[in-house]
């Protein structure tokens, strides 16, 4: 196979190679059971008069982003039941492609299409069916024979990567070098994300409509550069540090520094929002990012981008939906106080997207949330050549893989991110040598690395990555520590945030949920406070933040229940009376330091993904006693 363009340095296993277990596998079957598993039987646009299922319903988006996690959750869990719902799906598409190579129901719109397509190289990367690359030919050929007169427009200019990569699945099985002309094509009708983010982003939130600051298109466009990347004639240098990752960092910096928001991602509450905690971000957002971030590791093999993977999984993701996953808001807030149907300073929504429910305000992401876990399930490890295996992400599986022609697999043993200890055990029926390489996230200072018995090196390479290389034996068990201490992240006007590990930590504020009647779907509710929210964190308490407490306990079969959360933080803080809610929305934070003589009272931490009710960007406080009355 051809591999002067750009190889990505690392490779994902094939799907349903990693199995999820303990809290990871609860998670996915929370999704198998809920939204996913039942979207069909309530929700019209992907029940069976879908018009890519030959009906006369819809037929644009909604379809391929229902199949985009349909199909990888079902492998993933190898559920039969989501299996035979996929498969109707895939059969539908394949026999929709007509003689030009054309597909699908969507008019002359190429953007459904680019989502069909990772939708097809998926199942055929879980199935090997070998329909599937002769299906891309036909319709890459349709599209170099096309896209001169009719270029990329609208929606699939901003996300032209997404095609891109699906030419790219097919040039690495076939080696067909006009697959690569055609790629080179659609970069070129793409929009130049790397420019934009880099020397044209605006700052505060977007006035107007346009897809360069569409919140999901920007993070879909984020990938551009690294699969630019696949087709330069000249591979990165090994430590990830060529053009094209610069670039990469330079538009993630430059997003953070107008966008960004305390939990690490930018806002984007329909279009981009400003650094203010009330502004929200989209659940297509946040699924899209992520896969986009999956793509950065495995095409640039930089772990720091697995370190905000796993940041907007473990928080982000595990909010955007109710803890038992039957609903889903349009947007959620860091700094999020009421959940209700309100209109809010936003840049653009309606009322109703902040609830949870089936369908509020739009339905891109009831179709879409679905491949938020699976994926990120997919992408915990990833091969780096014929003996290596690299763990991209930390979380409780099953790996089965075939390293130097042997099979070998992996029990990755662990609470993380809710613990800090990882246990990987490996099984291989005959001793040889392999490596295993373990990312050690930026956060950590003090990792800790055991085979057996023996000690090991920690210092992490530019990649942020430590290799372990030797003959392994079956029952060999490697222990790696990351110990996770509370630190603060600090924000604009002197408020901060909290972090433990991966985890963004945030003043839980007590929650009243309200089912809204005669609702669609499974359930639909708003939230109420019943505690206080408006409290500022005694970050100069004399002991130090160091001394909170905290309180670690078994991850429960609802990983992200709010009552049973696996992380508890004691802190102090004292409540701010004057600080208010705000068009809905809890207001901008007080400039900080408050002084209050307010009574110092405890101030609950709890993961961002457990508190549907939360303030993640807290002011600080000066407590000054009252003074003796003596």
């Amino acid at each position: 196979m051809p591999s002067a363009h750009g190889p990505a340095r690392l490779a994902e296993l094939p799907l349903g190679a990693i199995r999820p277990t303990g809290w990871l596998a609860d998670q996915l079957r929370l999704q198998a059971d809920g939204q996913t598993g039942q979207l069909e039987n309530v929700w019209p646009d992907v029940g069976p008069d879908s018009a890519w299922l030959g009906g006369d319903g819809e037929g644009w988006e909604r379809g391929p982003y229902y199949l985009d996690g349909l199909v990888p959750l079902a492998y993933i869990l190898d559920d039969a039941d989501l299996k035979a719902r996929a498969q109707k799906w895939v059969e539908a598409i394949l026999a929709g492609q007509g003689d030009d190579g054309q597909f699908g129901p969507a008019g002359d719109d190429w953007w459904p299409r680019m989502v069909a397509l990772k939708v097809l190289t998926q199942y055929a990367d879980a199935t090997g069916d070998e329909r599937v690359p002769a299906f891309l030919r036909r319709y890459f050929t349709f599209q170099a024979r096309n896209l001169p007169q009719r270029p990329l427009h609208g929606w699939g200019r901003a996300r032209g990567a997404d095609n891109v990569l699906s030419v790219m699945w097919l040039y690495d099985r076939t080696g067909e070098e006009w697959l690569l002309d055609l790629a080179r094509l659609l970069l070129a009708q793409t929009h130049d994300w790397a420019t934009f983010l880099t020397r044209d982003l605006p700052a505060g939130p977007a006035p107007a409509f346009r897809h360069l600051t569409h919140g999901v298109n920007v993070a879909m466009g984020m990938k551009t550069p690294a699969v630019a990347a696949l087709l330069d004639d000249a591979v990165d240098d090994a430590a990830g540090g060529g053009r094209r990752a610069e670039q990469i960092r330079q538009m993630l910096a430059n997003l953070m520094r107008l966008h960004g928001l305390v939990h690490g991602c930018f806002s984007g509450d329909e279009w981009l929002g400003g650094r203010e905690p009330h502004h929200g971000v989209e659940t297509c957002l946040v699924v899209e990012l992520m896969f986009s971030l999956e793509q950065l590791v495995r095409i640039l093999g930089d772990g720091s981008h697995a370190d905000l993977l796993e940041q907007i999984a473990f928080n982000l993701l595990a909010a955007s939906s109710d803890a038992r996953m039957l609903a889903h808001q349009y947007h959620q807030q860091a700094n999020q106080v009421l959940v209700s149907f309100a209109d809010r300073d936003w840049s653009f929504s309606g009322p109703d997207a902040n609830v949870f429910g089936l369908e509020p305000h739009f339905g891109c992401c009831t179709a879409n949330l679905h491949q938020g876990w699976p994926k990120f399930a997919r992408s915990l490890w990833m091969r780096a050549g014929d003996r290596t295996l690299a763990a991209v992400a930390y979380a409780p599986c099953r790996v089965d893989a075939e390293l130097g022609g042997r099979p070998v697999r992996l029990d990755v043993r662990t609470g993380y991110p809710f613990d800090d200890v990882v246990e990987i055990g490996v099984s291989t029926p005959v001793t040889h040598e392999f490596a295993l390489r373990l990312r050690i996230p930026g956060w950590c200072r003090e990792p800790s690395l055991t085979v057996g018995q023996e000690p090991l090196p920690t210092t992490p390479d530019d990649d942020g990555y430590v290799t372990v290389r030797r003959a392994w034996a079956d029952g060999d068990v490697v222990r790696l520590g990351l110990p996770m201490r509370l630190r603060t992240v600090p924000r604009d006007n002197g408020a901060v945030g909290f972090r433990l590990g991966p985890l963004v930590l945030v003043h839980a504020v007590g929650e009243i949920w309200r089912p809204v009647p005669d609702h669609a779907g499974l359930a639909e509710w708003e939230i109420t406070p019943r505690t206080f929210w408006n409290l500022g964190a005694w970050v100069d308490d004399p002991a130090g933040i160091e001394s909170w407490p905290v309180e670690r306990r078994p991850v429960g079969p609802v990983p992200y229940d709010v009552d049973a959360a696996p992380v508890v933080v004691r802190g102090r803080g004292a409540s701010l009376r004057r600080w208010r809610m705000r068009d809905n929305s809890a207001g901008p934070p007080p400039a900080s330091p408050v002084a209050t003589r307010a009574p110092v009272m405890e101030l609950r931490l709890l993961p961002y993904g457990s508190a549907r009710l939360r303030v993640a960007e807290l002011p600080t406080v000066t407590v000054t006693p009252e003074p003796d009355d003596d």
